[in-house]
Formats: structure tokens, C-alpha cells, sequence
């Protein structure tokens, strides 16, 4: 990975489950600082929510219908390593499971 000392990397976090989500930036945020690399965030983005419309019944009551949804929860981390050291440290974070992660 070539990475020169003005660039960063951006890491964006998404779960269903808020909680899980706002741990695992806290265990980042703590593993980053022991690397004595700067941290931007977490930053909140909105929260995507989607409505999914079920019919009770498959042949009758038509106008029986059930509504669930799932939220979708995302942070944004902006990391500025100085060393490449640093970068492959960050890379190699384990995360619990149910939070994925996009690295760019």
C-alpha cells in the first residue's frame, strides 16, 4: 500500500445495531491513539430506514397487513496516519461481527 504523509484514509462503518456500531469506533478510536495517529470522527451519517409491507393472510382479509422495518446505522472515521506502519495496523483491525466496513 503506498500511502504518502498527507493522505487519509477513510473508514465508513455500517450495522443495524447502534450499539455495536458506536463500540467498535470506540475500540478504533482507542487502537488508533495507541499508534499516535490523528482521528476525525466518528461522524454520524442519516439513518437509512426500510419498510417492508407483509399481508397477514396470503388469500384473505386483503387490507390485513403487517409493517417492518430495518434500520441501517453508519459512522464515518477519518484516519491520518504518519507511517505506513500505522496504515497496515488499522487495516488489520478485528471488528464483532454485524458491523462491515468500506476502506478507502
Amino acid at each position: 500500500m503506498n500511502l504518502a504523509l498527507n493522505e487519509k484514509i477513510r473508514l465508513k462503518l455500517e450495522s443495524f445495531d447502534h450499539e455495536l456500531l458506536d463500540l467498535s469506533c470506540k475500540q478504533i478510536i482507542e487502537s488508533i491513539n495507541a499508534t499516535q495517529a490523528k482521528v476525525v470522527g466518528p461522524i454520524p451519517l442519516p439513518t437509512k430506514q426500510r419498510i417492508y409491507c407483509v399481508l397477514r393472510s396470503p388469500h384473505v382479509n386483503k387490507d390485513a397487513r403487517e409493517h417492518f422495518e430495518i434500520r441501517i446505522h453508519k459512522r464515518i472515521l477519518d484516519i491520518y496516519p504518519q507511517n505506513i506502519n500505522q496504515a497496515q495496523s488499522i487495516i488489520n483491525i478485528n471488528l464483532p461481527s454485524g458491523v462491515s466496513t468500506e476502506i478507502k
